[in-house]
């Protein structure tokens, strides 16, 4: 029954649909089983991830050129044996890695590397730029160590640099150059590697020189970003004590250079935060594959990564210095800006505060006016119907009526001015009533 059960999978359970996916990433295979002698030769393209179909083409192409069949073109790695020689592909994130491995005794190393079995007319169609290009040679244990002058001439006379690794288990010696081929050259004495160490070791070295070379990547931004910040500081320091504003034009006018400073500053700060943030991420790996080298000093000569991680520490220090000034200088900007809003802000609110004064006293004198006006408009309209009742009563006393004009016409003056009064002040509710009603409806 059980048997049964495990035939359809986890007793029944629903699984997880990239969980063989994901498992397959864990267990995948990270080193290469080297036997000893060989040579290896490794490329670091840098190129865009668009890249990464055209690569996948080329390799597949150069195992076809060696009768090795790809059924699968969608890989991010490969590791295929093409007659004398290995090849093993790797797609990163903002890189490629080509290593060549070739197995059998040399008289002298790096006289014909792994990288020498490739077609040139294949390596030239490569996209990207060669970060790193190393060459690696292992020697037998049963070959002698060779001597300084030995390891001077392999070098082209450079100085040798060199340490046991791996607790002793092997040595190994380069000169930190690039020689005229453009690799970088290491040899590895076997002293007493077991089989899996070999494949690690080489790995470990590989990785060093790379993510090396990778975390110091910002250095030429870096030269020309520092410049840049100087600047920035300049213009904030003059933007702040040489420009007195004496209107709110002027403050205005100096909040608008205040913004743009600040839009250069992000800007500049955008593009470069990604690349510290990659450096700063394979610094860590490269401290952390140094360690596991488990260096050793040979008497008489300088560590292999001695010399190396203080250079490269150095430059990850001014790679935080930068990112800091950055900081520091957005803030400056941030503050600047903030206090020069407040600024305008009050000169603005002074400005509102003034304007609705003068608004206030000229609605006070337009009511004065308009009382007035409207004072005026009762003597004349009182006039006016004086004038219109003399004339008819006038009339009156042509048909024949007893009336005495003039004391009529003065007995008439209280009642019309009373009428015109109230009148007039009633037709100017009704104005003021309708004109609120059709502020609410708006």
């Amino acid at each position: 029954m059980t048997n049964n059960l495990l035939k359809h999978g986890l007793l029944g359970l629903s699984e997880y649909a990239e969980r063989e996916m994901l498992h397959s990433e864990l267990n995948a295979e990270v080193y290469e089983l080297i036997n000893i002698p060989s040579q290896l030769s490794q490329l670091v393209l840098l190129s865009d991830r668009q890249q990464t179909n055209r690569e996948r083409e080329l390799v597949v192409q150069l195992c076809e050129h060696f009768g090795i069949r790809i059924l699968n073109s969608a890989f991010d790695q490969l590791s295929v044996e093409l007659g004398d020689f290995q090849l093993r592909w790797e797609r990163h994130t903002e890189y490629s890695t080509y290593t060549f491995y070739s197995e059998g005794p040399f008289d002298v190393p790096f006289s014909r590397p792994a990288i020498a079995h490739v077609p040139p007319e294949w390596l030239e169609k490569l996209p990207g730029e060669v970060l790193v290009a190393t060459h690696i040679a292992l020697e037998d244990r049963r070959r002698p160590s060779r001597s300084m002058s030995e390891l001077s001439a392999l070098f082209s006379s450079n100085t040798v640099i060199g340490s046991k690794v791996s607790a002793g288990s092997a040595s190994v010696w380069s000169d930190n150059q690039i020689h005229p081929d453009g690799f970088t050259r290491f040899l590895i004495h076997d002293d007493n590697l077991r089989s899996r160490q070999v494949g690690r070791l080489v790995q470990r070295l590989l990785e060093i020189e790379n993510y090396r070379m990778l975390a110091i990547l910002p250095m030429t931004m870096t030269r020309e970003i520092i410049p840049q910040l100087e600047r920035y500081g300049d213009q904030l320091t003059g933007l702040m004590s040489n420009t007195i504003p004496n209107s709110i034009e002027d403050e205005q006018y100096l909040l608008v250079r205040l913004t743009a400073l600040a839009t250069e500053v992000e800007k500049i700060s955008a593009q470069s935060s990604h690349r510290f943030s990659a450096s700063q991420t394979y610094h860590t790996i490269m401290q952390q594959r140094i360690v596991e080298l488990r260096e050793e000093r040979i008497e008489g000569l300088q560590m292999l990564y001695e010399f190396r991680k203080q250079r490269v520490t150095s430059a990850m220090n001014t790679f935080d210095l930068v990112r800091s000034k950055f900081e520091t200088l957005s803030l400056r900007v941030e503050r600047a800006t903030s206090m020069l809003r407040t600024r305008v802000d009050i000169s603005m609110e002074s400005q509102i505060r003034d304007l609705l004064k003068s608004m206030d006293n000229r609605a006070y004198l337009q009511l004065r006016l308009q009382e007035t006006v409207e004072g005026l408009s009762v003597v004349v309209l009182s006039y006016y119907l004086l004038g219109i009742t003399g004339y008819g009563l006038k009339a009156a006393k042509a048909a024949g009526l007893d009336i005495d004009i003039e004391l009529m016409t003065g007995l008439a003056i209280p009642i019309v001015v009373t009428i015109v009064f109230f009148a007039i002040r009633k037709f100017r509710r009704m104005v003021s009533k309708s004109a609120s009603g059709e502020g609410k409806k708006g």
